[in-house]
């Protein structure tokens, strides 16, 4: 056997490796000039997502609830209601003592109908507004108008003690519409209706009791219109639409009335005096002529004019139907 020189074995695996180190450095070298002469690349930034418009609106804050529940005035409720006007006792029982009394009295009275019906009889406050006028007043139309301020502390505490309040108009030779408005920010509280009383609505040349006076379906008709617009516009309960009556004449064309609104309650409320005769024989009357569909019927008792004043049960058992609201004078 023929030695092998020392060394001699290892020198291919040294040109091996040596030649691996030089092919690793120019692929090296390749790499960083293909990095150094490609383009630029701009940094890719992420896309803002905008938030999509929405067209669907807001749903309406929920109708506030009535006096009594619900947020339709009748069937489902009855009032009994004190009439008047404040500190003046000539004008209504309503008059006749503070607020704190009112309140009380009203409340009591209601309770004393509540055993004859099922649904809840709710106490009210019929307040005189407006005021017929012997004289014509700086404006000349021969109504006293009082302030929403004056009468802001009654529907207050009317409100707080569950105590529904219509505002009573007597126009004289205004319109009904024009003094409906002065009191919008009352009108645009949930326990706050409206009464119109023809009884007061003058012509031009007439005086308050040389004759009685009547308005026309035309005005009633713009003044609920307007009534039901702003109660709509304030997302509020319906509201009691009163019409004072006590002769056919004093709403010649009644027939014409519009009571579709569905904001409003309309309410035609006899108001005849006397022995109980002359009270049903008005009642009667009222009903007989032509009317418009969709009214509801309310009836008034009067302290002193009675004779005698009809009892809770006498005032519920009137027919063709009972009344939904009964006021005291």
């Amino acid at each position: 056997m023929i030695p092998i020189p020392a060394g001699i074995g290892h020198a291919p695996r040294r040109r091996s490796s040596l030649l691996m180190i030089v092919l690793c450095a120019l692929l090296v070298t390749g790499v960083l000039a293909g990095c150094s002469s490609a383009p630029a690349q701009t940094p890719q930034t992420p896309q803002t997502r905008l938030p999509q418009a929405t067209t669907q609106a807001a749903p309406p804050p929920p109708v506030p609830q009535l006096i009594g529940g619900g947020t339709q005035v009748f069937p489902g409720r009855r009032m009994v209601a004190l009439y008047g006007h404040p500190d003046t006792p000539g004008l209504g029982v309503l008059g006749e003592q503070g607020i704190p009394q009112s309140i009380d009295r009203v409340t009591k009275l209601a309770a004393s109908y509540q055993p004859l019906v099922e649904e809840p009889v709710v106490p009210a406050f019929e307040l005189i507004a407006t005021v017929a006028d012997s004289a014509p007043g700086a404006d000349g139309d021969y109504s006293a108008e009082s302030t929403v301020d004056q009468l802001r502390p009654w529907v207050d505490a009317a409100q707080k003690a569950g105590v529904y309040v219509v505002l009573d108009l007597q126009p004289g030779r205004a319109d009904f519409l024009s003094q409906a408005r002065r009191y919008e920010p009352l009108l645009s509280r949930p326990n706050v209706g409206l009464a119109l009383d023809p009884e007061w609505r003058l012509a031009p040349g007439q005086r308050h009791r040389a004759q009685i006076g009547s308005v026309g379906a035309a005005e009633i008709n713009r003044t609920s219109a307007w009534l039901a617009d702003l109660t709509r516009r304030k997302n509020l309960p319906q509201k009691v639409f009163l019409l004072h009556q006590f002769r056919v004449a004093m709403i010649p064309d009644r027939a014409e009335v519009v009571t579709s609104h569905r904001e409003l309650a309309t309410v035609l409320h006899a108001d005849g005096f006397g022995d109980p005769g002359t009270k049903m024989g008005t009642w009667n009357t009222l009903h007989s002529a032509p009317a418009p569909k969709g009214l509801w019927w309310g009836w008034k008792n009067f302290y002193d004019e009675d004779t005698p004043m009809f009892t809770p049960a006498q005032t519920y058992a009137v027919r063709p139907a009972p009344p939904v609201f009964v006021s005291f004078q």
